[in-house]
């Protein structure tokens, strides 16, 4: 007798999960962070703020694929509420079997987007011009609160490292039950899950949108951001 089990009638081989610009996006991050803070520590100031710049380019678009985006990508579907949010911690599954982010996740990708677009917006600003190592917007601000900035910047790091740490760890918390986060995030499916169906098709017109839009402002931004007028 085989040991192989029956196929699953019915369900499709695989469910889609995350698009292609979400990935690529997810995954720029753990690249750019590791990058930018190596550059800080060995004064590379030049190659740290285009890397910077490349950081909000890609926070952008990831802000912007938050509202033109498929299902997993839409903030919408994944930042909920406290009583959904306690609804989840106490093991409450009665809304029924979903794709993306839980409750929970929904709020740790929030915290951590929040924490980088601050992170970098502070790095536009931070800087001291006596020694020509400045963000891009650091003429908008007097020195001593560019002092300030450079101080909250340098110190708001370690903030990003400590939720890049919970985050991993959560990863790990939910292989051990059994649930891999991973994967899906690397090829953009998961084994199909009944009465659940995939994101579809990837708007590739509203991407390149929002690809635009987002490199556009980084590169406004890398001018000094100049009058549009």
């Amino acid at each position: 007798m085989s040991d192989t089990p029956p196929p699953r009638a019915g369900l499709p081989p695989d469910v889609s999960v995350w698009d292609p610009l979400l990935r690529l996006t997810h995954w720029s991050f753990p690249l750019l962070i590791p990058a930018m803070w190596w550059t800080a520590e060995n004064d590379k100031w030049a190659l740290h703020k285009r890397l910077g710049l490349a950081l909000l380019g890609l926070l952008m678009f990831r802000i912007l694929w938050g509202f033109l985006g498929p299902e997993t990508a839409r903030f919408t579907q994944f930042v909920k509420g406290p009583k959904a949010v306690l609804a989840y911690l106490r093991g409450d599954r009665s809304a029924g079997p979903a794709i993306g982010h839980s409750p929970l996740g929904g709020w740790s990708t929030m915290v951590l987007l929040g924490a980088m677009l601050l992170q970098v917006s502070l790095g536009l600003f931070a800087g001291d011009p006596f020694d020509g190592t400045t963000g891009p917007l650091n003429q908008l601000v007097g020195v001593a609160l560019a002092d300030t900035i450079t101080e909250l910047h340098e110190t708001l790091f370690w903030g990003i490292a400590g939720l890049i740490g919970l985050h991993l760890a959560a990863i790990c918390f939910y292989a051990v039950k059994g649930d891999d986060l991973l994967s899906p995030m690397v090829g953009g499916t998961r084994p199909p899950m009944e009465g659940v169906a995939g994101i579809g098709p990837v708007p590739w017109v509203r991407g390149l949108l929002a690809c635009g839009l987002a490199a556009g402002l980084a590169l406004w931004v890398a001018y000094g951001a100049p009058p549009l007028t």
